[in-house]
C-alpha cells in the first residue's frame, strides 16, 4: 500500500531525539529515510541504555529502548562526514533526495559543504531542515541547546510543578523532553509544507527550527494571559489557572482527575456526586467565580471525595458525561482498552527480537494508513544495500577498509 509520503526520499543527519523524532514521522508516512550515522559509534543514544532491548533468548542486546522510540522505519547507513570522502557520499545522496535533516550546531556543516547554500547549488528542490537549540541567528545562535536548558530558560518550567507555597512546591521540568518532542513535530510540518510549495515554485527551502521558540510557541495559553493582563503566571500545580474544577482530587483510595470545561458540565457534576446544592451558590454558579474562590471550593470537593475510591467517583461521574479519568501508570496506559482498540501498541519484527513491540502512530488516515515496514535499524544496518545505488562493490570494500564508512 501506498504511504502519504511514499516517493520521498529523506536524508536525516540528525541525532538524539528532536531530528529523529521528525525523521520517524515522515518514514510513519511512508518515505524512505535514511538515516547517517557515525561509524562504530552511532547515533549517541544508542549508549543511553539501560533498558537495552532483549534478544530472543532474554539476554541484553546493545539496541538502547531511547533510540529504539525515535527510530522506527529507517536505514542505518554509517559514514564519517570529517572526512573529504564522506562528504562526497553525501553531496552524492542529496542529488536524488527530497529532504534533509540535521541538528548540527549553527554554521558548523559549513566547514563540510554540507549547509544549506551548497547543497542547494546542486539541488535546488532539496528542502534543508536544520533543528538547533537556539535558531540559525540571534546572540546565542552558536550555543548548544538541550531540552532541559530550553524548558527552563522558555517559561515551561516556570508553570510546571506545585506552588511555592505548598510541599514540594517549585519548578519542575516536564516528564518528557518536551521541547525536543513538539521541536520534532513543527519540523515534520514545516518539511511537508515545504514539499507543497515545491509542487508550486520547483524550489526548495532552508527551514530554521530552534527548539527555543518551539518552547515558546507552546507557551500558548499561558503566553496571551500574560501579553493580555500584564500578569505573569504562576505554578498551579495538577490545576489549570483559568477553570475550576480541572485538576486532580485524592479519593479514599488512589486519585482521579476531573476536567469541568462550562457550567452544564459544573452542575452534572454536582448533582452526581451529592452535591446539587454547590451548583447554585452564588459564588460557583459560574466559572468566573469559581476561579475567584477557587481555595474555598477544591477544599470542599476534595473532603466529599474523600468518602469514596477513586474508580467508584469516576464511575459516577462518567455517567453524567463530566471528563473524569483515573490516574494510570504507563503499564495501566498501555493496557487500557481504547488504548488497544486504536492501536496505539503495534507488534513488529526485529532482527533480534521477533516479538518486538513498540508505541504506534497517532496518525490515522483513511485511505493512505501508517504502515509499519521496519524496525529501528542496527548500526550500519543497511550501509551496502543504499550505497549500493551509486557504488561499485570495489569501491565499496575500499571505503570500509579505510573506516569510511562502516
Amino acid at each position: 500500500m501506498m504511504g502519504a509520503l511514499t516517493g520521498f526520499r529523506v536524508l536525516d543527519l540528525s541525532r538524539i531525539l528532536a531530528g529523529p523524532w521528525c525523521s520517524q514521522i515522515l518514514a510513519d508516512l511512508g518515505a524512505e529515510v535514511i538515516k547517517i550515522e557515525k561509524p562504530y559509534s552511532g547515533d549517541d543514544t544508542r549508549r543511553w541504555g539501560p533498558p537495552w532491548l532483549k534478544d530472543d533468548s532474554g539476554q541484553d542486546t546493545q539496541e538502547s529502548a531511547y533510540y529504539l522510540s525515535a527510530n522506527r522505519g529507517k536505514h542505518s547507513v554509517a559514514i564519517d562526514l570529517a572526512t573529504l570522502e564522506g562528504q562526497q557520499l553525501i553531496r552524492t545522496l542529496v542529488l536524488e533526495s527530497d529532504v534533509l535533516i540535521e541538528n548540527y550546531k549553527a554554521g558548523s556543516l559549513q566547514k563540510y559543504g554540507l549547509d544549506y547554500e551548497t547543497l542547494a547549488a546542486i539541488n535546488p528542490r532539496l528542502v534543508y531542515c536544520s533543528i538547533t537549540g537556539f535558531g540559525q541567528k540571534g546572540p546565542r545562535a552558536d550555543e548548544p541547546g538541550y531540552d532541559f536548558i530550553i524548558q527552563g530558560m522558555g517559561g515551561m518550567m516556570s508553570v510546571t510543578g506545585e506552588r511555592d507555597d505548598l510541599p514540594g512546591g517549585g519548578p519542575q521540568k516536564a516528564g518528557l523532553a518536551f521541547a525536543d518532542l513538539t521541536t520534532g513535530l513543527y519540523s515534520a510540518i514545516a518539511i511537508q509544507a515545504a514539499l507543497l510549495s515545491r509542487e508550486k515554485t520547483g524550489e526548495g527551502q532552508h527551514i530554521d527550527m530552534a527548539l527555543l521558540d518551539t518552547q515558546v510557541a507552546s507557551l500558548s495559553v499561558l503566553a496571551m494571559n500574560y501579553l493580555t493582563s500584564g500578569k505573569v503566571p504562576s505554578r498551579f500545580g495538577n490545576a489549570h489557572a483559568n477553570i475550576v474544577p480541572y485538576q486532580v482530587f485524592k479519593a479514599e483510595k488512589g486519585e482521579f482527575i476531573i476536567a469541568c470545561g462550562n457550567d452544564s458540565q459544573f452542575k452534572a457534576l454536582c448533582e452526581s456526586i451529592g452535591l446539587a446544592e454547590l451548583a447554585l451558590h452564588p459564588h460557583y454558579r459560574q466559572n468566573s467565580g469559581r476561579v475567584t474562590y477557587r481555595e474555598e471550593l477544591t477544599a470542599l470537593l476534595q473532603q466529599h471525595f474523600m468518602t469514596r475510591p477513586a474508580e467508584e467517583w469516576v464511575k459516577i461521574i462518567h455517567q453524567v458525561k463530566v471528563p473524569v479519568g483515573m490516574i494510570n501508570n504507563l503499564k495501566q496506559t498501555l493496557e487500557e482498552e481504547q488504548v488497544i482498540a486504536r492501536e496505539m501498541v503495534v507488534n513488529m519484527p526485529h532482527s533480534l527480537q521477533q516479538n518486538y513491540t513498540s508505541i504506534g502512530s497517532p496518525i490515522k488516515l483513511s485511505k493512505t494508513p501508517v504502515e509499519y515496514q521496519k524496525a529501528p535499524p542496527y548500526l550500519a544496518q543497511d550501509t551496502e544495500n543504499i550505497l549500493s545505488r551509486y557504488l561499485s562493490e570495489t569501491e565499496i570494500i575500499e571505503l570500509k577498509e579505510k573506516k569510511i564508512i562502516q
